[in-house]
């Protein structure tokens, strides 16, 4: 029997971007995962979610939102962030993944504009093509280029997509193209899944940062399975936009609620988080410091790109930091990025001295490559 997708493989593995699963190894120390702030390890999260799911009839959440999955604690929840987020509405959603696919797809109908910045997550990028709108890619974070098209669409209904923080490139989203989408009166659509938790006075995310009061017509999304260490998503708007997606998000219609277990655990780490955001957010500016210090980079929160460019390289590297520093560190390759990185994540839940070390190990190819 013909293998049918033989020839797809086989360019994937002699272009150097072919990829397998591998179980975690327990015994390296973790700078690739985007636990920023180490909660996935705190054991009295995990307790207190399951007393929390113990006074629940029952564990699952059995039904979508709108046939009888809608629970106490999803409802708990969603109040949580929009207190502490400034929202009037909110829903919890299934992944970050599953979020970004129903909000575009339903913000964005026949006739309107979708203007997207083209760093944003391949979930992003897939919604686009699914969308009845139009959609224009815009260069990232160019302010004078949306300015452009922000006037060139006047007069119809516009969605603007960004990251609080990108995921690769860990830069912020500038205030500048915010504050465009807000004069514009458009959609802004805001995916906080690498911000939020980890930038801001309160540690809530770009909006926090820069002290930007949530509009009628935004929309922040934000993930459970990062800094939250939880697993799911939510999004956090006006109470017209939440009916409307309710009405109209086919990830909130047509799938099953979330788990019953993740939001309570989201919902301790929100907790965690909110009464520990000033030494949480010390170390994160120790961490932050240590970075520039040493590799002479800096970044809004703990995403750390460290260019390689070529994959098989990249891979190599990746596994030499294993064997010297029992670290392990994210390898990125196409199509995810435009030239491999690799990806350290500057956790918590590392020692500091560790940090140092793995950072020192990429001093001499950062020369290497400004030469």
């Amino acid at each position: 029997m013909n293998l049918p997708y033989a020839g797809e493989l086989k360019a994937l593995k002699r272009s150097g971007r072919y990829r397998e699963r591998r179980l975690t190894d327990e015994t390296l120390l973790d700078a690739a995962s985007n636990d920023y702030l180490g909660l996935s390890h705190r054991e009295e999260l995990h307790r207190a979610a399951c007393e929390t799911l113990s006074r629940s009839p029952y564990h699952a959440p059995k039904a979508s939102m709108l046939v009888g999955g809608y629970h106490p604690i999803h409802a708990a929840f969603e109040s949580a962030l929009c207190e502490a987020n400034g929202f009037e509405s909110g829903i919890v959603m299934g992944s970050g993944f599953n979020a970004n696919i129903g909000l575009i797809e339903s913000l964005v109908r026949k006739g309107d504009v979708l203007l997207i910045d083209e760093d944003y997550h391949a979930s992003g990028i897939l919604a686009s093509r699914l969308c009845e709108g139009e959609v224009l890619f815009f260069p990232h974070n160019d302010a004078v280029y949306l300015a452009q098209a922000l006037e060139r669409f006047a007069g119809r209904r516009i969605v603007v997509a960004v990251e609080g923080i990108y995921s690769m490139g860990g830069d912020c989203v500038t205030r500048e193209v915010l504050e465009l989408a807000i004069r514009h009166e458009t959609v802004l659509l805001i995916d906080e899944a690498h911000s939020s938790g980890v930038i801001g006075p309160n540690l809530m995310g770009i909006l926090d940062h820069y002290a930007i009061t949530p509009t009628p017509l935004m929309v922040k999304m934000g993930t459970l399975g990062k800094a939250y260490g939880s697993f799911g998503a939510y999004a956090l708007c006006s109470e017209h936009l939440c009916e409307y997606l309710i009405n109209r998000a086919k990830n909130v219609i047509y799938a099953t609620a979330p788990s019953l277990y993740d939001t309570a655990l989201a919902h301790h780490a929100l907790d965690h988080i909110r009464a520990n955001a000033a030494s949480l957010r010390a170390d994160i500016e120790s961490r932050r410091q240590i970075v520039a210090e040493i590799l002479g980079i800096d970044v809004p929160g703990l995403i750390v790109p460290i260019p390689i460019g070529d994959n098989r390289e990249v891979m190599r590297l990746q596994e030499e930091i294993k064997n010297e520093l029992g670290v392990h560190v994210g390898a990125i390759r196409q199509p995810t990025v435009k030239k491999a990185i690799i990806r350290l994540i500057a956790r918590l839940e590392i020692d500091e001295a560790v940090l140092r070390r793995v950072c020192e190990r990429f001093v001499p190819i950062l020369d290497k490559i400004s030469r």
